[in-house]
């Protein structure tokens, strides 16, 4: 004979063990505020870093305080301007290859406080 299979009173996802924002769809109470500062009052820090990428080196911009739409109008520029690639991770810019002179060029041209930091 079969087993019979046992329904169980309540689903998994009625399961609710301990929630400190309330309801989980509560996405106001966890999502960090966008702040979109003009660019002469943002400070921002060029380097070029290997690290954890197989060898191959990339210039990270940090220090941005701006909107996610914007950044990446931002990063669409730079990458058309060097001519390479790039990415947004964690609020940070990623371009490939060394570009920090030209990168602190670029942002400097469009008015945002840059430094290159770093050896």
């Amino acid at each position: 004979m079969p087993a019979k299979k046992r329904k169980s009173p309540t689903s998994k996802t009625d399961r609710k063990v301990y929630s400190e924002f309330g309801t989980p769809n509560n996405s106001e109470a966890i999502a960090r505020p966008e702040i979109d500062l003009p660019p002469q009052q943002q400070q921002l820090r060029i380097q070029a870093s290997r690290k954890e990428r197989g060898g191959k080196t990339v210039t990270v911009i940090r220090g941005f305080q701006l909107k996610t739409d914007t950044l990446k109008k931002l990063l669409k520029q730079l990458k058309n301007q060097c001519g390479t690639g790039g990415s947004i991770k964690d609020e940070t810019l990623e371009i490939q290859g060394d570009r920090t002179q030209q990168i602190l060029e670029i942002l400097t041209k469009l008015g945002y406080k840059a430094k290159v930091s770093g050896g």
